[in-house]
């Protein structure tokens, strides 16, 4: 049986999601999250965030400032933030807690 989800359903899904994701932030459509970890451990998380973003299709902006990883999901545009960039959240967490706790 498929389960139909209105807008309005949809869009509580997300927020529900978005409040189980600690340290993330929402902009607008999209959300932010900021690692304090050092240049080994950002290299290590970028290769693992890309395979899973590759898989999911989606183009999450990763940079490196000083001693902390910025990472970046969603469009920005008008565009609304979909399951999959949720799921990428915290797939990334996932990554960056293997790489921290090595």
């Amino acid at each position: 049986m498929r389960v139909l989800f209105n807008s309005r359903a949809k869009h509580d899904y997300l927020s529900d999601a978005l409040t189980l994701l600690s340290g993330w932030t929402r902009e607008g459509e999209q959300i932010r999250r900021t690692l304090v970890i050092d240049d080994t451990q950002h290299a290590a998380l970028t290769e693992r965030v890309k395979v899973v973003a590759d898989a999911l299709h989606l183009r999450p902006e990763i940079s490196r400032r000083a001693d902390s990883t910025q990472i970046r999901v969603g469009h920005g545009s008008s565009e609304p933030l979909t399951e999959g960039e949720v799921l990428l959240a915290a797939r990334i967490e996932d990554a960056y807690r293997a790489v921290t706790e090595s």
